[in-house]
């Protein structure tokens, strides 16, 4: 062996050396709170678990009971037997129930779901609105079981993250902690909604934390898996559509019919985010134009569901029962298309009405029989090169929901995890990537952005159109007294010019004033009882630039890390 061979290899030896030194002392430094950590994430994956488990059970019992009937999963063909009155004046009940909470318990009278913490995850270190979001919780329960025509998943994701605004206010934890545990609640409480612990954690990385730092990803995977091992103890390891198989792909001659699937997809998905949009502003329109007080308008929507559902039960909450006959295709086409458009109506007026529920598996159901019914056209056209119409309500189903999620890797690894049938990759990955470059550019990236959009809550263009929204004035200023600072006279002056900014205001509000007066600092000031101005500092320009991008690097290290 040369004496520069020995030389490489000792060299080489030496830095291994060092870097296990390195190791173990991070080890002991760093070791036990991470592992702690790791605990703690365990422990929020169990608890928002049997919340979500809890939910699911108690939604059975409850439209069990109130329904007569012993299988929840036959519930339509059911109802289709009751009495008519009872179809209808159960919605109208549930209404009145729902509308007492939310008008008693929250602020607005609206119900709290998934954009509401995408919001706290990323405005408010994690957190989210502890009462409004358990009144939620129930106001969603009664909906979903009294004729309410939503998902479960909306409820139980915000009620995860009550759960861990509860554990990250005990232990203090800073921005990054509160929304890695967050991220551990919601990857759980939908992991034992679904069976489904991949789609779980990335749903969580996805949707809720929108990045997928590495350092998130150990403790919210414990979490998943803490949330399947609970759903699986209670209902074992089978998935939540059992179905025969689908069939075969005809590869390369097909595909192109599945991205023309993903298309009409993303412009039924557009549909059902529009629908209900135009079903909250109408019904706020009315609201306001005849004085109808917020504690009855679930009501009045609860009575148009049971006016729809004694025609039309399958519009009855989650719609189980008629998504798998969609998936088996025991459906025909025209009735695949008229239980879609009614889903969506019936959608619309549940979310509209502000009952409660989230738009997950509505979106599988309408999914499910688009694909259905353009599968029944498409066999039906080419029936030498196709293969079966079920393969295309696969696809629909998580087309549909990929675009209304605004999620493509989580959906189409639930559509996956939902069915146990792993052979239909290629249709689904199809559709889903045709439907969701369409569906996103033709609203805010998806239906919950939209709605934060909606509430000037500008998350969807990315930190860099919110962090100014973070920002108060008060907290960036520089007071008066300071040498650096302008004097109380000089702001004084400023002020009867009419610039000046409350210390309340946000960045976003002051940066406009520097733009268009070219003007190096604002007079800050707070209100006084008899109306005035009262000057407390100065907002420089910047120091406001400063602030930004200290919030910016911020934000950027924590996606990398």
């Amino acid at each position: 062996m040369t004496q520069s061979t020995r030389t490489v290899l000792r060299n080489q030896f030496n830095q291994a050396l060092a870097a296990i030194k390195d190791a173990w002392r991070v080890m002991l430094r760093r070791g036990p709170s991470q592992i702690q950590f790791w605990f703690i994430a365990l422990a929020i994956g169990i608890a928002a678990g049997f919340m979500a488990l809890g939910f699911r059970k108690a939604i059975r019992a409850l439209q069990a009971y109130l329904y007569d009937t012993d299988d929840i999963l036959l519930l339509h063909s059911h109802a289709e037997m009751l009495p008519w009155f009872m179809v209808l004046i159960i919605p109208i009940i549930g209404g009145l129930i729902v509308g007492v909470i939310l008008n008693r318990f929250t602020n607005d009278g609206r119900v709290r779901s998934v954009a509401d913490v995408i919001e706290g995850s990323a405005i408010t270190d994690g957190r989210v609105e502890v009462k409004a979001g358990i009144a939620s919780f129930f106001a969603s329960l009664i909906t979903l079981s009294s004729g309410g025509s939503t998902g479960r998943e909306g409820p139980v994701v915000h009620m995860a993250g009550v759960i861990s605004t509860w554990v990250s206010n005990r232990i203090h934890a800073d921005g990054i902690t509160g929304r890695d545990l967050l991220g551990c609640a919601v990857a759980a409480a939908v992991s034992a909604s679904f069976n489904a612990p991949i789609a779980g954690a990335l749903f969580a990385l996805e949707v809720v934390l929108r990045h997928f730092a590495v350092h998130a990803f150990a403790p919210i995977v414990i979490a998943s898996v803490a949330g399947t091992v609970i759903n699986r103890l209670e209902y074992g390891d089978v998935t939540e559509f059992t179905l025969e198989t689908p069939g075969s792909l005809q590869f390369y001659v097909e595909l192109p019919a599945f991205l023309i699937l993903g298309l009409i997809c993303g412009f039924v998905a557009l549909l059902l985010m529009r629908s209900i949009f135009f079903a909250e502003d109408i019904g706020s329109h009315i609201q306001n134009r005849l004085s109808i007080p917020g504690w009855l308008r679930p009501a009045v929507s609860g009575a148009m569901l049971g006016l729809m559902a004694i025609w039309f039960p399958h519009i009855i909450g989650v719609g189980y029962e008629t998504t798998i006959r969609a998936l088996t295709g025991d459906l025909v086409l025209t009735t695949a298309v008229l239980f879609a458009v009614t889903k969506t109506v019936a959608v619309a007026i549940t979310m509209g009405g502000r009952m409660g529920g989230g738009v997950f598996s509505p979106s599988l159901m309408v999914g499910a029989l688009t694909g259905l019914a353009f599968g029944l056209i498409a066999t039906g056209l080419l029936p030498d090169v196709s293969g079966t119409h079920t393969l295309y309500a696969f696809a629909g189903m998580g087309a549909v929901a990929a675009a209304v999620l605004g999620a493509p890797i989580s959906t189409t690894l639930i559509v996956f995890e939902l069915t146990g049938d792993w052979q239909i990759g290629i249709a689904v990955m199809a559709s889903v990537s045709m439907s969701t470059a369409l569906a996103s550019r033709l609203v805010d990236r998806s239906f919950f952005l939209t709605q934060l959009e909606r509430r000037d809550v500008h998350l969807a263009a990315g930190p860099q159109a919110y962090l100014l929204a973070m920002l108060r004035a008060g907290a960036v200023m520089r007071p008066i007294g300071d040498p650096r600072s302008i004097t109380k006279e000089e702001a004084q002056g400023l002020i009867e010019q009419g610039l000046c900014i409350q210390a309340s205001a946000t960045l976003e509000a002051a940066m406009p004033y520097f733009d268009r007066d070219d003007i190096p600092c604002i007079p800050v000031v707070i209100l006084e009882e008899d109306g005035s101005e009262t000057p407390v500092g100065a907002l420089y320009h910047v120091d406001a630039l400063k602030a930004y991008n200290r919030a910016l690097a911020a934000t950027a290290a924590e996606e990398h890390s």
